[in-house]
């Protein structure tokens, strides 16, 4: 079963898909579907992109019976990809050189540039689960990406915000925190920081210093100082408590088809971890009703998080 559906209630569509049960989960090492010669693979890479195996979304979806009730559905258009970082099945965005996550960011920009001409695909999203407390089934580091057919529902409510602010908030936020504690990587173009709104215990954005909308609008330095930021701000965590710290990384470009040149670029970490052993698990108050309740002050976490060790 493939197919969107249409909640009335929330004005949200829901992904209807059984391809993903399909998926394996956490394998060892020998079965890795994702390193080399094993299955995705059939040879040596050093980075690359290829269509999920189990997508939740294609170009080409199946065909669906139209519903005539008060409930609305659509063929599961859009596109699921595997992203994968590095054939080192043992590395990770807080090991890799420098260099190696810089390439990465030039391949996000490219499955951008190529995924926003069709004109049905209003929103790119690619985004790392990193760990098993936040789902993902594979250790090898890799990332995903998904090009939905609509805005998701957390993306309209940045751009509702973004109408009702008068500027940007961003280059505000920006604005307000150069010079303080919060700020863990101050680059040229680049600054990432645990925000004062923060949801998670330890949640870091990477904002752009300049206003850019996508990744297809940064210069050549800003991206590399992108790959350094994100090196930063995952060995931190790593040596936040001597262990692979998971974490939820999004990235937040501007809707496409049609674009909107006041979303502001940014990227979100999102980790579980209340403290070395215990998750911060999403509860009913979080998921019912998107109201967060953070056991750690922002200001208490950035200050952790600006003594941890980090590696360049």
């Amino acid at each position: 079963m493939m197919e969107l559906r249409h909640n009335p209630i929330t004005d949200e569509w829901i992904i209807i898909s059984s391809e993903t049960q399909k998926r394996p989960v956490l394998p060892q090492k020998e079965a890795c579907p994702l390193c080399p010669g094993v299955l995705e693979m059939k040879h040596d890479y050093d980075l690359t992109a290829f269509d999920n195996r189990y997508p939740a979304l294609r170009l080409d979806p199946p065909e669906i019976s139209r519903s005539d009730s008060v409930f609305e559905n659509a063929p599961s258009y859009g596109k699921c990809e595997v992203i994968m970082f590095t054939s080192d099945h043992n590395s990770s965005l807080s090991r890799m050189p420098i260099g190696q996550i810089e390439k990465l960011v030039y391949v996000w920009e490219d499955r951008t540039r190529d995924l926003m001409k069709h004109e049905k695909i209003k929103y790119i999203f690619p985004f790392e689960n990193r760990g098993k407390e936040v789902g993902a089934s594979q250790i090898h580091p890799h990332g995903q990406l998904y090009a939905f057919p609509f805005i998701p529902k957390r993306i309209q409510s940045m751009i509702d915000a973004i109408g009702k602010y008068k500027g940007c908030a961003i280059c505000d936020v920006i604005k307000a925190e150069e010079g303080t504690e919060n700020i863990i990587y101050d680059g040229e173009h680049f600054i990432a920081l645990v925000p004062y709104f923060a949801r998670f215990p330890y949640e870091v954005h990477v904002y752009s210093r300049r206003h850019i909308s996508f990744f297809t609008e940064m210069t050549n330095s800003e991206k590399f100082d992108l790959a350094v930021a994100l090196k930063v701000v995952t060995s931190k965590y790593d040596s936040l408590f001597d262990n692979e710290f998971p974490y939820m990384m999004e990235i937040f470009q501007s809707p496409v088809n049609p674009t909107m040149k006041n979303f502001h670029f940014h990227i979100e970490f999102n980790p579980p971890k209340r403290d070395k052993v215990n998750v911060k698990w999403m509860a009913s108050v979080e998921t019912g009703t998107w109201a967060f309740i953070n056991p750690l002050t922002p200001s208490d976490a950035a200050k952790s998080l600006k003594k941890a060790s980090y590696t360049i």
